[in-house]
């Protein structure tokens, strides 16, 4: 075992592996990681990929990337893409090709009729409404259906029919025939096959009936030799109907299911449908907008693979549910930024500033450290001109207490250079702040003054710099429980501030060349990320992927 491996996280799934590796029940750990390709990834199938690949990857085991498309209403390319793009980009390679359900439909079809066969599964013509009505509540069995025990040569010619196309959807159901008076409901007599006549992406139209997620599972695991299914708790239940089936089909293999807590995030949505609901209303603009939790998404904001990975191993892996503070997601990518990102200068809101006893033809430049604590990552030139620009933030015209910043009179230091005073304020007739005039101190530059110097402040020269676009995103929900009132929509908890966009931006002309996907700490501001796909006209477009500090914490304690 490499030291990689011994350090691998030890939760309770793992010292499965290990024992059943140990024992010689498994001389090889092959895992899946199985999708519905319905929508794009997020953040808690970032954890089911962790735990899938990384148990493969700790035990010198495979995992097989397979795509549970027996839904192909709601399936498309496209999820199928961004969901193998997720994968890869999160450091993790599938054992060879792509695995499809639909690439076992025949065989699926086939042991269909060997449970017909064995009067263990009979075709069934209830209506949906009827069927609801004879499976019963939690509370009382459910009853048979008029229909259980029909021949088997009836059923078997039945079911001929519906793979013909002779039925509507709707109108005829295959149907496994287990015990209506479990208490278990998902074995009171589940739904085998569906007649659904829709094109399938990979199949095409060779197929009318598709068959039901719980009887594809399990055979899927069985024809690729999983030999752990690790599914979420709600999938627990369901277990009883994954062993049933595979003990009454010709199964090559039985996998064993296992189940763990699911990740809960607050501030949060996860359910599929709700956030394509998101994005097919437009409450965000598309699947890998900033502030939606899929993968896609957080990469978009800045987020890194090696981040998203520490907070999934982190968190752990447990049967317990509960609810994961979103800070720790945040504490997880200042960690790795703080550590990883160069630093640069940007003003966002800007106001100019003319330095007025400063020679209007010189261009100083400035020599900053790209890390201040990593020499290795070198240092960068800015030029100082006597117009630059400021944080609009960064100037008051009443100083509160304990002001760090500009004010009438008073003295701040321009970030790795001199001090300045603020001599005078101009405004326009609405009574905007347009202009400030100070003067500077050129003895002042790698000097402690005897004046008292009451912050330090970063800036941008006015004319050498990079035009930008700026964009603040916050939390996409003001509630921790965005679903937690039943009385409302998880819609009406909206964050009207999740975004915030800044035109008029200007960095430093460092980052004239900055590629997308670059990561940097904006002096004072933030983490921040060169968009992966959008320039306006010409202008950088940077994400903020989060702050400095955690401000939303202490925002919701004033409140």
């Amino acid at each position: 075992m490499s030291s990689n491996e011994s350090n691998a996280p030890n939760h309770f799934l793992r010292q499965i592996v290990d024992a059943d590796l140990a024992s010689g029940k498994h001389t090889k750990i092959i895992t899946r990681f199985p999708p519905e390709p319905n929508g794009y990834l997020h953040i808690g199938h970032a954890k089911s990929i962790c735990l899938n690949f990384g148990l493969a990857q700790a035990t010198g085991g495979e995992c097989n990337l397979r795509f549970d498309d027996t839904n192909p209403e709601k399936e498309s390319q496209e999820y199928i893409d961004s969901i193998k793009e997720d994968i890869h980009w999160l450091g993790f390679g599938w054992a060879g090709e792509v695995h499809y359900a639909s690439d076992y439909f025949d065989q699926l079809h086939a042991w269909a009729i060997e449970l017909i066969e064995n009067g263990k599964a009979f075709v069934c013509h209830l209506t949906n409404e009827q069927m609801r009505e004879y499976r019963g509540s939690l509370t009382e069995p459910g009853k048979p259906s008029p229909y259980r025990d029909r021949p088997i040569e009836e059923s078997l010619a039945e079911f001929a029919r519906m793979r013909a196309g002779e039925y509507k959807e709707g109108e005829a159901v295959l149907r496994a025939k287990i015990d209506m008076a479990s208490p278990n409901i998902n074995m009171r007599d589940p739904i085998i096959y569906r007649v659904r006549h829709i094109h399938h992406h990979q199949t095409g139209d060779k197929w009318c009936i598709y068959p039901t997620y719980d009887f594809t599972h399990g055979q899927s695991d069985a024809i690729e030799g999983i030999t752990h299914s690790i599914c979420t708790l709600e999938f627990e239940d369901h277990r009883p109907l994954y062993e049933w089936y595979l003990n009454n089909i010709s199964a090559p293999c039985k996998p064993r299911q296992y189940e763990f807590a699911r990740l809960n995030l607050n501030y949060t949505v996860t359910s599929k449908r709700k956030l394509k609901q998101l994005v097919d209303e437009k409450h965000v603009d598309g699947w890998d907008d900033p502030r939606m939790p899929t993968i896609s998404g957080l990469r978009r904001r800045g987020y890194t693979p090696a981040s998203l990975r520490e907070f999934c191993e982190r968190i752990g892996v447990t049967r317990s549910d509960g609810v994961v503070d979103v800070g720790t997601l945040e504490f997880c990518i200042r960690d790795d930024l703080d550590s990883a990102a160069k630093r640069a200068m940007c003003v966002i809101d800007p106001v100019k500033v003319v330095i007025t006893n400063f020679d209007e033809n010189t261009v100083e430049q400035i020599e900053l450290p790209n890390h201040p604590k990593d020499e290795t990552m070198g240092v960068r030139s800015v030029p100082l001109t006597r117009e630059i620009f400021i944080e609009r933030e960064d100037f008051a015209m009443e100083a509160p207490r304990k002001w760090k910043r500009m004010a009438p009179e008073q003295y701040v230091r321009l970030r790795g250079t001199y001090v300045i005073k603020c001599d005078e304020q101009i405004f326009d007739e609405q009574g905007n702040l347009v202009e400030l005039r100070c003067s500077y101190d050129p003895d002042s530059a790698g000097i402690k003054p005897e004046y008292k110097v009451n912050g330090v402040i970063h800036w941008v020269s006015a004319t050498h710099n990079v035009p930008c676009e700026v964009r603040l995103y916050d939390r996409l929900f003001t509630e921790p429980d965005p679903e937690g009132d039943k009385e409302r929509s998880f819609l009406d908890v909206i964050n009207p501030e999740s975004l915030s966009v800044f035109s008029n931006a200007v960095a430093e002309v460092t980052l004239a060349d900055a590629e997308p996907e670059t990561r940097f700490q904006f002096e004072r501001q933030g983490y921040f990320v060169v968009d992966r796909f959008d320039q306006k006209e010409g202008r950088k477009v940077f994400n903020r992927t989060v702050g400095l500090r955690d401000s939303w914490a202490k925002e919701q304690q004033k409140n």
